[in-house]
């Protein structure tokens, strides 16, 4: 009997720490982590330490589930920008991007370009810091004197580079690149079969033909109200400033630094303690009010980068949906072709039906006149040697019906009927 207690005392003291790994499992996903070198890792995250991290709420954290299906949409958030363009879904960040389902084959360029270009561009700026802190041939004093001479435009236009982006709109770009790419490759190959498909449908009308088709056009519409989803979500952000300036992370995260709201360690902090979840509550609230004031406060912000990138890849998609309509006015122009040959086609078989009732009419009549002659009665008509009258009116009957049919043809084609 003690060995049953002490073992039921064993088993109920397993359950709490089994049933929290069963929860831990289940909200856990794997994602890809980019940094800002462009060196990924993979981790298993259970969903809160996401929100916590990043200070997004669980309906942001569906929207970038692969087995969810959400429409378009670029969601700001004071910590980070939610991505969810076609097959691209991601979180970005001030520090880092995180992908969910790395090895879904949908987006392996898309992982391929995000890790080259990130780190194609944190060695390029490595290399041009290297550069300007290399010593020079020109003397400390003569160098130190033109620039002092030098205004600062013209010291950074010597130098040949500009500000570079923040990380941020740079992850974006390429998230806009890799979705543009996608679609534009879809389009292509929607031409390729559709513009063949419709030539030949409209040199020779068959079952075949018209199926095919159909299925284009399936394609096609499904293809342009995707097109079209990305581009209202571009034209909804170029239109509207104070979205466009909430997502400058960077640049909120560095004011909010260097007040004091966020300790100097944030941006490379990783720490996953659970003493993080009241701290981000408490950068979340104060970088809400902070741009709440800088919201009321500044009437026309400076979105003037991200409006430049914005603009570029709207243009592009506007490109994108200009094939996908022209593509369809052509669709629309052969349907109208083949419904005009359809309609003449039923022309002339109208014109052949009513030929042909006409003839039949009088071969009715032809021979409603041969058997009024063949009746079998006995009357003195037929009580001859020879037929030679009977053959008379039963010639001249077939005679009168052909000549009738001849001109009742030319009475419909008098009045247009037979064209």
């Amino acid at each position: 009997m003690g060995d049953r207690i002490e073992l039921s005392r064993r088993y109920i003291s397993l359950l709490p720490s089994q049933s929290q790994a069963k929860r831990k499992g289940a909200g856990s996903r794997t994602w890809l982590v980019v940094s800002k070198s462009g060196q990924g890792r993979v981790e298993e995250l259970g969903k809160q330490t996401v929100m916590r991290q990043n200070g997004i709420t669980a309906r942001d954290l569906r929207v970038v589930e692969p087995e969810l299906s959400y429409p378009s949409a670029i969601l700001r958030r004071e910590r980070a920008v939610v991505v969810n363009l076609e097959h691209i879904k991601a979180i970005v960040t001030a520090n880092e991007v995180l992908v969910p389902n790395p090895r879904d084959p949908r987006i392996a360029s898309f992982v391929y370009d995000l890790e080259f270009k990130l780190s194609d561009f944190d060695a390029t700026m490595r290399s041009d810091n290297a550069k300007e802190q290399s010593p020079t041939d020109t003397p400390p004093e003569a160098s130190g004197s033109r620039c002092e001479e030098a205004p600062a435009d013209q010291v950074d236009s010597r130098r040949g580079n500009s500000k570079p982006l923040p990380f941020e709109f740079r992850a974006l770009e390429i998230c806009l690149e890799s979705v543009c790419k996608i679609l534009e490759s879809e389009t292509s190959t929607l031409e390729k079969e559709a513009y063949p498909a419709l030539d030949q449908l409209s040199a020779k009308t068959s079952t075949n033909n018209l199926k095919r088709v159909r299925v284009i056009k399936g394609r096609l519409v499904a293809l342009n109200g995707r097109v079209q989803k990305v581009r209202n979500e571009f034209e909804h952000l170029l239109d509207d400033d104070i979205d466009m300036a909430q997502m400058y992370l960077t640049d909120k995260l560095a004011t909010l630094q260097s007040e004091g709201l966020v300790p100097e360690d944030e941006i490379d902090d990783d720490d996953d303690d659970e003493d993080d979840l009241l701290a981000g509550g408490a950068i979340d609230g104060n970088m809400s009010s902070k741009s709440s004031t800088v919201a009321a406060s500044d009437h026309k912000p400076n979105v003037e980068e991200l409006e430049m990138l914005l603009g570029a890849y709207f243009v592009q998609i506007e490109g994108i949906l200009n094939k996908l309509s022209t593509l369809r006015e052509y669709v629309h122009n052969t349907e109208d072709y083949i419904n005009i040959v359809l309609d003449d086609k039923q022309n002339q078989l109208l014109r052949m039906g009513l030929i042909i009732s006409m003839a039949i009419f009088m071969i009715s009549l032809a021979d409603v006149a041969m058997g009024f002659l063949a009746v079998n009665i006995g009357i003195s008509l037929f009580n001859v040697e020879t037929y030679t009258q009977w053959f008379l009116a039963a010639g001249g009957c077939s005679v009168c019906s052909v000549f009738l049919y001849i001109v009742a043809i030319l009475v419909l084609k008098w009045f247009r009927f037979l064209g």
